[in-house]
């Protein structure tokens, strides 16, 4: 997920669901969990991290959370407790992470998890608006001894060859960018299948036409915390 400063804009579809909330009877609005950070980062060396949950509602809520892997890395390295909790209005309930790794790590790994707030049924009369806001967030997991490293997308390899554009991690470093990235000097447009590479991944992406004279790629990196940064354009080689 980045997170970039946007300014608000009212359009036609915002303003006619906004009017449409204020009119509806008794309508409910949920703002759900809030976590209270973008990122959980699990350091091996300690084995378990927590985070804080706030219930923003008006209401006490279910709070469901649970581990994703990732399509490419499926070995079940987290555990979370309590996968249920019940929050009362304007509470928070911390959500540890523990680490179960049966052997030391080299790299650091990539799980997600979600966080849901269930309201319980309104059976008063009236019509009524409900909303459950799902949470989705990154947890990196660092193995013991592994520096840290602001820019990890330096390493990053990046290659064409014919109608096909090459990104290769060969770090220890999840590495977080941007949806697209520019091929230079045409400032050609790709997209990307995902915004991380896996240490030691290697994606390769089919390109519309052959690019010819390319000699650098523009990308759009993202701290660990997800936050955007300045783009930096890597050197392409063929």
């Amino acid at each position: 997920m980045l997170l970039k400063p946007h300014r608000h804009r009212l359009t036609i579809a915002t303003f006619i669901a906004f009017t449409f909330v204020l009119l509806a009877p008794h309508a409910a609005y949920s703002a759900g969990m809030i976590p209270e950070t973008s990122v959980i980062i699990l350091n091996e060396e300690v084995g378990e991290a927590t985070i804080n949950i706030k219930n923003s509602d008006n209401s006490p809520a279910l709070l469901y959370s649970s581990i994703e892997n990732l399509e490419d890395d499926q070995e079940n390295l987290v555990v979370l407790t309590p996968p249920v909790a019940r929050v009362e209005p304007g509470e928070t309930q911390a959500v540890r992470f523990l680490l179960n790794s049966p052997t030391p790590l080299k790299v650091q790994r990539l799980r997600r998890v979600t966080f849901e707030g269930i309201l319980p049924k309104d059976k008063s009369p009236g019509a009524r608006i409900g909303m459950n806001v799902r949470q989705n967030l990154p947890v990196i997991i660092n193995p013991k001894g592994l520096e840290k490293d602001r820019e990890p997308w330096l390493h990053l390899k990046w290659s064409v060859q014919g109608k096909n554009l090459t990104v290769e991690n060969p770090s220890a470093y999840v590495v977080r960018l941007g949806q697209s990235v520019n091929v230079l000097p045409s400032n050609s447009l790709v997209n990307l299948p995902k915004l991380y590479v896996l240490p030691g991944e290697k994606i390769t992406i089919a390109l519309p036409n052959e690019i010819a004279g390319a000699t650098a790629i523009k990308l759009y990196p993202a701290t660990v915390y997800g936050f955007a940064v300045e783009s930096y354009e890597a050197p392409l080689s063929k």
